[in-house]
């Protein structure tokens, strides 16, 4: 099973390769089969897509926003009639099931290059009467953007950072991560087929070096990363010392509270999805399962009988409900949580092995009840399928507690009472929150934390914030009043 791609990398509108750079080896996660072999970006690559990007976004600015839109709009139609191929490519990238990569990789790709074609157009200033002088204001692209993406959602980063950036006037380099580089290089063709100027959009691979080189470039205007706390602080102080703009979307240890007067079989289908879509591997999920005394053992029957149910197998049959881990490190990591779970005292629910194959990073669901908030499981984020369940009698104690993090990415709230749901939204510290819902993210609202969990937002009106900025002109419509 190969999955080669033409070249490491895409600049200027062409595959480009340098064998000089260090060896990136794709692997399969449901084989552990090696399908692809890329080398990271050279320092002259990276010279070279930085230069191209500049060059292209000088005449791009000019353009009017309705001209941009189209050929975006366009991606978005080539993507989406692609899409069975395009969602094949991200099973063998990331392991994740057809059943998900065919509804929710590149089609929430294509809907934010789709959103963002529409809003470009209607992005302007604003007048500002002064009496007989008057301010207009403009809104204009920041310039050369960089993307750094994560290795769970790879092709879906890729849209959501480049859309509203390309939409905006900006163009992008964007550096996948070295676990899932291959969908971008896709999206890359797929803008040029669709008519954007070559130079606009570059992908580029490697490591925390190119990462790094990318951040620190005087020509980069913006740097949007995807990833993990710890990275997110390395890449945020780069970028502060060139005084960037910057978008970090960043980990969580989400809390989900259900309250006794909540639908359990709705609250348990959400709990599932906040923990076991995507083996778990999503940053916004719930992985702090917060569930009022009175139904505690209702719901923890009916998870547990949903959750042995789950198809855990072949991410290539539409059947499976669950693939496998994206890597043998993340593996390693998942199980240590769970080892660590058992040794501080949470009771096993069901799951907390390996399978079904040892060839590929399979995890069973996983279940962890009676856990306190002291215990690692409820402190860090374990990215696999581990769910922890906590008890809690009241409202003030279950805000507290789930307020008692470090992390503020998300937040979800089940309850039949609209206006407790409300009033305990209004007060939990997090950026995106549900409530009789969870994990739903669609391109027209606002994504991003509070906290450790990030700044600034993607997707939603929020975005054009963060992809552009404002010049104030002040018309003087008279003689100058000058004392000298």
């Amino acid at each position: 099973m190969k999955a080669q791609p033409t070249a490491s990398h895409f600049i200027d509108g062409a595959y480009v390769e340098d064998a000089a750079g260090d060896l990136i080896e794709v692997i399969y996660p449901a084989t552990g089969e090696v399908i692809a072999v890329l080398h990271a970006a050279t320092p002259a690559l990276i010279d070279r897509a930085l230069a191209s990007a500049t060059r292209a976004q000088a005449d791009w600015a000019t353009w009017r926003p309705v001209d941009r839109a189209r050929i975006l709009r366009r991606a978005a139609d080539l993507i989406r009639d692609r899409n069975p191929d395009l969602a094949r490519l991200e099973t063998l990238d990331t392991g994740k099931p057809l059943q998900e990569t065919l509804v929710a990789d590149w089609p929430s790709g294509a809907d934010a290059i789709e959103y963002f074609a529409g809003l470009a157009p209607t992005v302007v200033g604003e007048t500002i009467p002064l009496g007989r002088d008057f301010v207009y204001t403009l809104r204009e692209p920041l310039g050369v953007c960089v993307g750094i993406g994560a290795w769970n959602y790879p092709s879906q980063i890729a849209c959501w950072k480049s859309a509203p950036a390309l939409a905006l006037g900006n163009a992008m380099v964007f550096k996948p991560s070295e676990v899932t580089p291959l969908g971008a290089l896709k999206l890359a063709e797929i803008y040029i087929e669709a008519g954007l100027p070559a130079g606009l959009f570059n992908v580029v691979q490697g490591r925390g070096p190119v990462g790094a080189a990318l951040a620190t470039d005087a020509r980069v205007a913006k740097v949007s990363l995807t990833g993990s706390v710890p990275t997110g602080r390395k890449v945020y102080a780069a970028a502060a010392a060139g005084v960037r703009h910057v978008t970090m979307e960043l980990g969580g240890k989400s809390p989900l509270i259900v309250f006794d007067d909540a639908s359990v079989e709705d609250a348990v289908g959400a709990a599932m999805l906040g923990n076991f879509y995507s083996t778990g591997q999503v940053c916004s999920n719930g992985t702090r399962v917060f569930v009022q005394k009175g139904i505690k053992d209702r719901f923890l029957a009916s998870l547990r009988a949903r959750s042995e149910k789950i198809v855990l197998g072949d991410p290539l049959d539409e059947a499976t409900q669950m693939g496998p881990l994206v890597s043998a490190v993340q593996l390693d990591k998942v199980m240590g949580y769970i080892e660590g779970a058992k040794a501080e005292g949470a009771r096993l629910i069901t799951g907390g092995a390996r399978g079904p194959a040892n060839d590929g990073y399979f995890v069973q669901p996983t279940v962890f009840a009676d856990v306190t908030d002291a215990m690692t499981l409820a402190r860090e984020e374990v990215f696999g399928p581990v769910m922890a369940v906590l008890d809690f009698e009241d409202e003030a104690e279950v805000i507290a507690r789930a307020n008692d993090t470090e992390f503020g990415l998300a937040a979800g709230v089940f309850t039949a009472d609209l206006a407790r749901a409300h009033r305990v939204v209004g007060q939990l510290q997090a950026g995106t929150t549900w409530i009789n819902a969870y994990n739903l993210t669609p391109v027209e609202a606002p994504f991003g934390g509070v906290k450790q969990s990030g700044v600034g937002r993607e997707n939603g009106h929020a975005a054009v914030e963060h992809y552009t900025q404002v010049k104030s002109v002040y018309v003087g419509m008279g003689p100058v009043d000058a004392p000298y």
